[in-house]
């Protein structure tokens, strides 16, 4: 979830499907035009500007993120769920595109509100509630929440889904493809269809509000013996398809414990990289989007409140014991081991290993070499993050042996990549070889 600053405007989200086509039509004029304003200004100049580089300014960021951003919904899930994949690989004017894309704060106006509610609820639905804050505390790609209060004064969050949103999805998950195809960033050998069809499936499943209600009550069952994590209780009489209803937990954004002791910052990314092993070798169930305002903390209770289980899904056996393999070739040190282990489980393209061995060995020593050095993993410590995105830049010019791994593969990785940054961001320092090794005497697998 986003956190709402509390003063931008209502902003009615486009629901038919004419509506949301006249908006990426609109953004794809826009861009056009930003392309031949921009062309013709770097030509007066005597430059022979790259249509990429024409593409990615700053004005062409700043229009498709704001245009993004109102149509919500699956095109602005597909950004933030590129943008969390990538970490630190993007190029600044996509990023720019991405961060604008998690941090804008569009709502519904209290109309549209009062009409999706209306229909879920009933005319009468306020009745239900002594009061029930018209503007949202948060907001994110498919919902907005909001804070309300039963009767007996129990404190309720509302998640509201944007009308029109589940409806779209196909449709704007097809458009945003369109525009990554004309904007070349996407080779045109790269068969992207399996990916597409996946994030449909995934993003359908995030707009089924009962689903991510039984997801809800699952992960506050399997923590109930976890006192370090909060997961709100689920109230399903108030819970329809496109209405969440849950306690209200409260907490502050999980960035602020940038300024706290060291100590708690160790701790609570030892938690949550405890939580990730767990779900992936333990439990086979992974809520794999890891965006920051999925967490929140509490400064007098220490606990980490975990948020939004839309994208929580169930994990293949393989999937589980392809990391495994990967894992245990690299707690022992074997480069050999990591390079087949990897290309086993789809990490790995055979077609790039067979064109750039040397680069591959060489991330592959870099990931060692850390992974080997002793006590708590330093995530504060970047420099070797350069090495990496040196070494992957060049494999990447290489187009033809780009390579989607496994979709199951792929939502595991995002989880993993998000809760690296987020330890990065906090610059904890976690004994993450200790973990693994104590992960594995305990799996279930």
């Amino acid at each position: 979830m986003t956190e709402d600053s509390g003063n931008s405007a209502g902003r009615a989200i486009p629901s038919g499907r004419l509506a949301r086509l006249g908006v990426f039509g609109k953004l794809a004029g826009g861009v056009a035009g930003g392309v031949v304003a921009e062309g013709a200004r770097r030509l007066a100049n005597g430059e022979r500007p790259k249509i990429g580089d024409l593409l990615l300014t700053p004005a062409n960021a700043t229009r498709v993120a704001d245009q993004l951003s109102h149509l919500r919904g699956a095109a602005m899930k597909l950004g933030q769920m590129i943008s969390m994949d990538a970490g630190d690989m993007l190029p600044p004017e996509l990023a720019t595109i991405l961060a604008r894309l998690r941090n804008n704060a569009n709502h519904m106006p209290p109309q549209q509100l009062d009409r999706v509610l209306a229909a879920e609820w009933g005319k009468d639905w306020r009745r239900k509630f002594a009061h029930f804050q018209a503007h949202p505390v948060a907001a994110a790609s498919i919902g907005q929440v909001h804070r309300a209060r039963l009767p007996d004064g129990t404190e309720l969050a509302i998640k509201v889904q944007y009308p029109g949103v589940k409806e779209s999805i196909d449709a704007d998950v097809d458009n945003v493809a369109t525009l990554l195809r004309v904007s070349g960033m996407l080779p045109k050998s790269l068969d992207i269809a399996p990916l597409l069809d996946e994030a449909k499936k995934q993003l359908h499943e995030e707009a089924d509000y009962l689903r991510e209600a039984q997801m809800l009550a699952r992960y506050g069952d399997l923590l109930a013996d976890q006192s370090q994590f909060v997961v709100p209780k689920l109230y399903s009489d108030l819970t329809t398809p496109r209405v969440l209803a849950m306690s209200f937990v409260t907490g502050v954004p999980v960035e602020t414990l940038e300024t706290a002791p060291q100590d708690v910052r160790d701790r609570v990314m030892h938690d949550l990289i405890s939580l990730v092993l767990r779900e992936l070798f333990d439990w086979r169930l992974m809520q794999t989007d890891p965006n920051f305002a999925n967490y929140r903390w509490q400064p007098e209770t220490e606990k980490l409140v975990l948020l939004d289980f839309g994208a929580a899904r169930p994990l293949p056996a393989e999937t589980g014991e392809g990391y495994r393999r990967l894992l245990t070739a690299a707690l022992a040190g074997d480069r050999d081991a990591v390079r087949e282990a990897a290309i086993a489980a789809g990490f790995l393209g055979e077609a790039a290993v067979l064109q750039h061995r040397a680069l591959v060995d060489r991330m592959i020593d870099v990931i060692l070499v850390e992974l080997a050095k002793p006590g708590p993993f330093d995530f504060g410590d970047r420099a070797f993050v350069g090495v990496l995105r040196e070494q992957g830049t060049e494999i990447a010019r290489d187009r033809d042996t780009w390579h989607l791994p496994p979709i199951d593969t792929l939502f595991v990785q995002r989880k993993i990549s998000g809760t690296a940054l987020l330890a990065a961001r906090l610059k904890a320092r976690v004994d993450v070889r200790a973990l693994i090794q104590h992960s594995f005497g305990e799996a279930t697998l």
